[in-house]
């Protein structure tokens, strides 16, 4: 039997404006909750995100906050991005750095890298955590990039209000504005507050869009999508998102990228190349992280 989900997306239609609405899965991160969203059986990607959970909201005693070992990838980058609370990542690279609400960490895996990541100063009292973490497939050119890491503090976001809705501009570049987080292809990323009775357009820049909505009920087209679903627009078609309630809504977007695999962190458009970081990992070649000994395991599935 094989393990591999390929990840190709597929559709179903509801309207003119969606393709379908995404309910995302429960999965058990150990003491830890997060509603994975993508992928999922209905959508696999959406532009190059190929990974999208949402986190909390937890709260933690104290002693008990996130502690994420280190685990490897490949051939995708991530974003850690928090509404609460703080996340401590570490890499083999040598990077160290407290990530806050606001903030954004990138980090590019390409050929390979190792990080954990751990609960901050909060640890001895307790603290929360509510936030989103995304991976995006790299392009097939750049899979095997030299791995990197990039913060971007909180004051370094655009933020704009473009007909009442309040717009953080992560990645990418939306009415007007551009965010300074490098981009490996093109996407968007934003994070955006509906008032109730507020609207937000959302042009047919990017080939593929898709909105999820963190708290609220907006109406999508015929649709109504409430808090915890994804939904993902029609290809080549802008969206109009009409907040019932207020919202907190994250857009996500850009360049379809072709087929691609997923096993556990390792993304590629060759299985071949999985089955090689697999035995990476096992012979101990994808390096370690300086003063964070611990790891987590292959897999056995």
């Amino acid at each position: 039997m094989s393990y591999y989900k390929a990840i190709d997306p597929v559709c179903t239609h509801t309207d003119d404006s969606l393709d379908l609405i995404i309910e995302p899965k429960a999965k058990d991160l150990g003491g830890f909750t997060v509603r994975r969203v993508l992928p999922s059986p209905e959508r696999r990607m959406v532009g190059p995100f190929i990974f999208f959970d949402h986190m909390g909201p937890a709260e933690f005693p104290p002693g008990e906050g996130i502690q994420v070992r280190p685990h490897p990838h490949i051939g995708l980058a991530t974003v850690t991005y928090l509404f609460e609370g703080e996340i401590v990542h570490r890499d083999n690279l040598g990077f160290t750095q407290a990530i806050r609400p606001g903030a954004v960490n990138l980090m590019t895996a390409g050929r390979g890298i190792v990080h954990s990541e751990r609960a901050g100063d909060d640890l001895d009292e307790v603290s929360r955590l509510h936030g989103i973490q995304s991976w995006m497939a790299l392009p097939e050119d750049l899979q095997e990039c030299e791995p990197d890491f990039e913060h971007y503090p909180a004051n370094d976001i655009p933020e704009l209000l473009h007909e009442d809705v309040a717009v953080r501009i992560i990645i990418g570049e939306a009415f007007g504005q551009r965010s300074p987080v490098s981009a490996k292809a093109p996407m968007l990323y934003l994070d955006c507050r509906l008032p109730a009775g507020a609207s937000l357009n959302l042009p047919a820049d990017h080939a593929e869009l898709a909105a999820y909505v963190v708290a609220g009920e907006l109406r999508v087209g015929k649709q109504t999508v409430r808090t915890g679903l994804m939904a993902v627009g029609s290809a080549g078609k802008g969206m109009r998102l009409d907040a019932v309630d207020d919202s907190h809504v994250m857009i996500v977007g850009g360049t379809h990228m072709g087929r691609r695999h997923i096993w556990w962190n390792f993304v590629s458009a060759s299985k071949d190349r999985i089955e090689k970081a697999k035995q990476d990992w096992q012979e101990n070649r994808f390096g370690s992280i300086p003063g964070d000994p611990e790891f987590i395991p292959l897999p056995s599935r």
